[in-house]
């Protein structure tokens, strides 16, 4: 068994080239082997959004606070709010982020596959985060 306690992984700004706006990320937990799942607690102020990317085993989002959006390539941006959950299966690209005016929170959780849990792509564009 193993805990990790609250507050024991320090918080960290969303790198300026996986993320448009000011996000926070709060890495929560990666397993260890032969386990492939991590999760992260993501916080994205008003207007704020991931690139596009995609994950090789797909991604869960948990919307803990707010309303955000999502997209996955050639869909609609979609608007989601505190309690929603959103699967993006294996190799869909996409994005998400919080609505214009208001913060979103979400965890997300992936599994790391061959070493890589993403693939960072573009930056979304405003037409395509406007819809």
């Amino acid at each position: 068994m193993k805990i990790i306690r609250s507050g024991s992984i320090p918080s960290m700004a969303g790198p300026e080239d996986w993320f448009t706006g000011t996000v926070r990320v709060d890495p929560m937990f990666q397993a260890e082997e032969p386990g492939r799942v991590g999760g992260s607690h993501v916080t994205f102020e008003p207007g704020a959004r991931t690139a596009w990317h995609t994950h090789p085993a797909g991604q869960t989002i948990i919307i803990t606070f707010g309303r955000g959006r999502v997209q996955r390539e050639g869909g609609a941006v979609e608007e989601v709010s505190a309690g929603d959950v959103v699967w993006f299966p294996a190799g869909e690209k996409h994005w998400h982020g919080a609505a214009p005016e208001t913060a979103m929170s979400h965890y997300a959780i992936q599994e790391t596959v061959d070493g890589s849990a993403v693939t960072w792509m573009e930056k979304v564009a405003d037409e395509d985060y406007n819809g």
